[in-house]
C-alpha cells in the first residue's frame, strides 16, 4: 500500500492482509544468499527473530506486536512483519499545530509506558538497539505509547555498525554505538534523549545538516559533552500562550524524574541503570513518591501564588474603601449606600446627589434671596439717588380702589407702590393730611365770623 519510511537501516511499507487487517512490513538492506546455517546472515536473522517472538509470548500494550518474518521471493531481503500502528509518532506531537514542549504529566505518563517496553524486551534478552522520537508512536485507538521498528536488533553486529555511521540518528545514539556496540544500556541512553526532548523541546545535541563532519561532532559530542542543563532548557521553551501560573508549575519538574534522566545520561554505561526493568522500577517508585508528598519546590509555588492572591485581593479592598469614601464625600454621607453582601454600591433614591459646585451654587442663591428681602423689608427707605422721598398722598387716589398711593419726589412719580406695608403707611399719613386740613378749615371759618361761630359749630 506504499512506503511509510526508508533509509540506510531499511524499508518500512504499509501492506494489508487479506481482510481489514493493515500491518507494518520492514524490509532489512542485507540480503541473504542462502536459507541455510553455513549462511551467517541468515543465522544471526534467525536468532534474532526468534528473541524477537519471545516478545509476544506475553502482549505488552506499549510494545509492537510482531506477526510475522521471512525472506522475500525477489531480491532474498530479510523482512519482519508488524501491526500497524494508526496515530503520530513522538517527533510529531513536538511540532506545530501542538506545543513545543510536553506538559509534565504527559511526560511521566511517556516515560512510564516507555519504559515499561523496555523493561519488556529486556526481560527476554532483546535489545532495541534504535530506540528514538519517531520510533515511539500514540495509538489513537487505545490511548497507549507504542515502541516500534526492531529493525536493529535484528542485523549483524557489522550490519548495526554500518548502519549507524552512515545513516543512525546519531542524536539519540549512546557513546558506545559509535564503536558498533549494542547494550541494554544503550536503550537506555536513548530512552533518557527522549524525555529530555520531550521536556524541552530539543535534544541535547542537536544535528545540524547530515554530513560526515555533523555527524562525527554529534558523536563525540555524546562521549565527552555534559548534558545541558534540563531545567534552564525547559524554562527557555515554555510557550508564550501558557498563564503565568501555568508556567510556574510547568517549571516544577519533579527531582525524582531530574535524577532518572540523569542516570540515563551517563557517558559510561555501567553507570546508568542496568536494564529497562531497574528503570521501570525507579520510574514506579519515583511516581509513588510524588504522589505521597509535595516537593520543596511545589510548596514554594503554591506559597507564592496563595499570597499573590491574598495581595490582589487587599489592594481591591483598598480601592473599595478609597471609592467608598469619594462617594461619600460627594453625597454629603448620604447619596450612596455600600451593599457589604453583594460588594457593590447603590443609589440612595431617597436622597439627591448634588456635586460640590451645585451645592455651593444653591447656597449662593439662597443667600442672594435672603439679602434682597431684608433690604427690601428693612433697609430700602432711599431712592436711586440715595435721597430720602417726602411722601405727599393725594386723598383722591388715597380713595380710589385697589387703594394705593403714588409717591412723589419733587413732581416726579417714581412709581406706585404695591407692598401692603407702605400702603398702610400712606393710609395713616392720609388721614392725618385730611384732619389738619379740615381743622385748618374749621378754625378759618370760625375767626372771621365770631357771631356765627355757634351756629356754625352746630352745623358741623
Amino acid at each position: 500500500m506504499g512506503a511509510l519510511r526508508t533509509g540506510g537501516q531499511g524499508s518500512v511499507y504499509k501492506g494489508r492482509r487479506m481482510g481489514p487487517v493493515l500491518t507494518a512490513v520492514k524490509l532489512l538492506p542485507t540480503p541473504i544468499h542462502s536459507e541455510s546455517e553455513d549462511d551467517k546472515n541468515f543465522r544471526n536473522f534467525s536468532n534474532e527473530v526468534a528473541k524477537l517472538q519471545k516478545v509476544n509470548e506475553e502482549p505488552n500494550p506499549n510494545v509492537v506486536k510482531i506477526l510475522s518474518s521471512g525472506i522475500t521471493e525477489s531480491g532474498s531481503l530479510p523482512y519482519i512483519e508488524m501491526e500497524y500502528i494508526e496515530g503520530p509518532d513522538l517527533c510529531e506531537l513536538l511540532q506545530p499545530p501542538h506545543e513545543k514542549i510536553f506538559m509534565l504529566k504527559e511526560a511521566i505518563r511517556v516515560a512510564d509506558q516507555l519504559a515499561n517496553a523496555l523493561a519488556h524486551c529486556h526481560k527476554v534478552g532483546v535489545k532495541h538497539g534504535d530506540v528514538k522520537s519517531n520510533n515511539v508512536k500514540y495509538n489513537i485507538h487505545t490511548g497507549n505509547y507504542v515502541l516500534l521498528d526492531f529493525g536493529l536488533a535484528v542485523m549483524t553486529e557489522e550490519e548495526r555498525r554500518s548502519s549507524i555511521r552512515h545513516a543512525g540518528a546519531i542524536e539519540f545514539m549512546a557513546p558506545e554505538q559509535h564503536d558498533g556496540a549494542m547494550l541494554l544500556q544503550t536503550d537506555i541512553y536513548s530512552y533518557g534523549i527522549i524525555l529530555y526532548e520531550l521536556l524541552t523541546g530539543s535534544v541535547p545535541f542537536p544535528l545540524t545538516g547530515n554530513g560526515e563532519t555533523g555527524r562525527n561532532a554529534i558523536m563525540l559530542a555524546h562521549m565527552e559533552t555534559p548534558v545541558p542543563d534540563l531545567r534552564e532548557a525547559r524554562k527557555s521553551s515554555l510557550p508564550d500562550s501558557w498563564s503565568t501560573l501555568k508556567q510556574t508549575q510547568e517549571l516544577q519538574v519533579p527531582q525524582w524524574l531530574l535524577d532518572v534522566i540523569d542516570k540515563c545520561l551517563q557517558k559510561a554505561p555501567e553507570a546508568r541503570f542496568k536494564s529497562g526493568v531497574e528503570l521501570h522500577e525507579a520510574i514506579i517508585n519515583g511516581s509513588l513518591a510524588a504522589d505521597g508528598k509535595l516537593s520543596t519546590t511545589a510548596i514554594q509555588a503554591e506559597n507564592e501564588r496563595l499570597q499573590h492572591m491574598v495581595t490582589h485581593y487587599q489592594q481591591d479592598e483598598e480601592a473599595k474603601d478609597k471609592q467608598l469614601a469619594s462617594l461619600k464625600l460627594l453625597a454629603g454621607e448620604g447619596g450612596v449606600r455600600y451593599d457589604a453582601l453583594k460588594g457593590t454600591y447603590e443609589r440612595d433614591s431617597s436622597k439627591i446627589l448634588l456635586s460640590k459646585s451645585a451645592f455651593g451654587l444653591v447656597l449662593t442663591l439662597g443667600g442672594i434671596f435672603m439679602a434682597l428681602f431684608f433690604y427690601s423689608a428693612f433697609l430700602n427707605k432711599n431712592d436711586a439717588t440715595g435721597n430720602v422721598i417726602p411722601v405727599y398722598v393725594d386723598a383722591r387716589d388715597y380713595l380710589k380702589p385697589p387703594f394705593m398711593a403714588r409717591a412723589y419726589n419733587q413732581d416726579s412719580v417714581l412709581g406706585v407702590i404695591y407692598t401692603r406695608k407702605l400702603v398702610a403707611a400712606r393710609k395713616a399719613a392720609a388721614s392725618k393730611a385730611i384732619k389738619a386740613t379740615v381743622d385748618s378749615a374749621i378754625i378759618k371759618a370760625a375767626t372771621p365770623v365770631k357771631k356765627k361761630r355757634k351756629k356754625f359749630l352746630g352745623i358741623f
